[in-house]
């Protein structure tokens, strides 16, 4: 272990003197002005010392925290420099002033994003089981390796593959599992049938962010909104950052495909985004119903115009526009379109054909071309605050609270 330098020693002790002279958070979440304050000065605070903060928090860039073990770490080593969770409900603009400053550092922000690209303890934990078996159901999610197949089917049932925590947290361990598994060489998802009343029996890819769940509170930046983007989604896009990495590339990932069955609501469609090869049902549609529901469409804002255009993007994030798969735009996000009753034989071919080898080393590039880490990061610093702010905004909750009034009527 080395020592500390002198001059190491002094930058430690500004730090700490900066920490100390921040403005405290007030008692009560009904102060406004002097949570305002508060968060101002920490904005400042960590346009400066970002990076150093970060190396202190971990050890000098050694660990790999994930977004919730960076809060957690930050708060115990720095009494007052976020705020008290029981005292400010809406500490979530809290966490995303702190992690909009540190993705904004290009060195600290890289190393997070590092970080939530490998793979996760649970994961690690069941990957023996899952060799052996190429069998694991989780609460909301199916994971199947068949043929050389990671197949992950959508297993919410009831509220037609509605998002909230868990629903990410299984999806992401089984990305996790699909990519770490060595007899997996491309990955299929697909949504499963439903028992919802208005689709029994028929398969649906996605109806988005769970608005009952928002309403209630449950849906948290760090816990779904950020974990998402900066977990499985970015997983599927560019794969995992294991210790054990290749010279040959430094990410273990493979080919994926997704399948469209009824609907890609929101968080569905936005998942379209980062996979190879999207087949659809033509009777299916995607929409992106943010600006309806008052919040930020995860990073759809940052990779929709490139594949559709600005317009067509503006018009679909905006004005909440669908794209159906019938209609000639959607050919800018599906790449076949077929009979719904010939959409099991399609995807079989599509998988056929995407495993070819030459594949794999061409998604790297296309990837690294149209989705530089810069970008990506400086996007996500900005998305940290400004999510958190709609999620906690009136107008968001009071939809939110409709939707969940409605679905309440129509289930009693």
């Amino acid at each position: 272990m080395s020592v500390p330098t002198a001059a190491e020693d002094r930058a430690d002790a500004e730090l700490d003197r900066a920490v100390r002279m921040l403005a405290p958070y007030p008692a009560f979440e009904s102060q406004a002005i002097e949570i305002d304050r508060a968060r101002a000065e920490r904005t400042a605070f960590l346009d400066r010392y970002a990076e150093p903060l970060y190396d202190r928090l971990t050890a000098g860039r050694s660990r790999y925290l994930r977004l919730d073990e960076l809060i957690e770490t930050a708060t115990a080593a720095l009494p007052g420099l976020l705020p008290d969770p029981a005292r400010i409900t809406s500490h979530d603009i809290d966490h995303g002033v702190f992690l909009r400053g540190v993705l904004r550092s290009p060195v600290a922000g890289g190393h997070l994003l590092d970080a939530m690209l490998r793979p996760t303890e649970k994961a690690l934990g069941l990957l023996k089981d899952f060799q052996i078996t190429g069998d694991l159901r989780f609460e909301t999610v199916h994971l199947e390796r068949r043929d050389g197949v990671a197949r992950i089917t959508l297993r919410g049932e009831e509220n037609l593959n509605a998002e909230d925590e868990q629903q990410v947290d299984d999806m992401e361990t089984a990305v996790d599992l699909a990519l770490m598994d060595q007899d997996c060489d491309i990955g299929l998802i697909r949504g499963g049938e439903m028992t919802h009343p208005r689709y029994a029996g028929r398969r649906v890819f996605s109806a988005g962010i769970n608005l009952k769940r928002l309403h209630a509170g449950e849906i948290t930046l760090v816990g779904f909104l950020l974990r998402r983007e900066l977990g499985y989604l970015r997983k599927l896009l560019l794969g995992l950052r294991m210790d054990d990495a290749s010279w040959q590339y430094p990410l273990t990932d493979m080919p994926w495909v997704a399948a469209v069955d009824s609907f890609a609501i929101g968080g569905g469609m936005q998942l379209l985004l980062t996979v190879d090869h999207v087949l659809a049902g033509a009777d299916a549609y995607l929409t992106l119903p943010a600006a309806q529901e008052g919040i930020v469409p995860g990073a759809a804002d940052f990779r929709l115009g490139l594949l559709t255009g600005p317009r067509l993007a503006r018009q679909v994030i905006l004005g909440g526009r669908r794209i159906h798969a019938s209609e000639p735009e959607a050919r800018t996000l599906i790449d076949e379109v077929v009979d719904p009753a010939e959409l099991d034989e399609a995807v079989e071919s599509a998988l056929s054909k995407m495993r070819d080898p030459a594949v794999a080393a061409n998604r790297r590039m296309v990837n690294l071309a149209v989705e530089p880490s810069g970008g990506f990061r400086a996007y996500m610093a900005e998305f940290a605050v400004q999510q958190a702010l709609r999620v906690h905004a009136a107008d968001v909750h009071a939809k939110a609270g409709r939707f969940a009034s409605r679905t309440q009527r129509s289930q009693s």
